[in-house]
């Protein structure tokens, strides 16, 4: 098995992203917690997208 190396704060909003949904495991998110899960995909996102150097 591969280990790959992610940074701690790419792992921390994965992390975050995977707490949110084991929290509402079996269901999609409400209405009113669709926002929340749409910023924390925007994080994890906006990580991805940051330059590495």
């Amino acid at each position: 098995m591969a280990t790959t190396c992610v940074p701690d704060a790419t792992a921390e909003a994965h992390g975050a992203i995977r707490e949110f949904m084991a929290a509402r495991t079996g269901r999609p998110p409400w209405p009113d917690e669709q926002d929340e899960y749409e910023l924390l995909l925007a994080w994890a996102a906006a990580l991805r997208e940051r330059p590495t150097t």
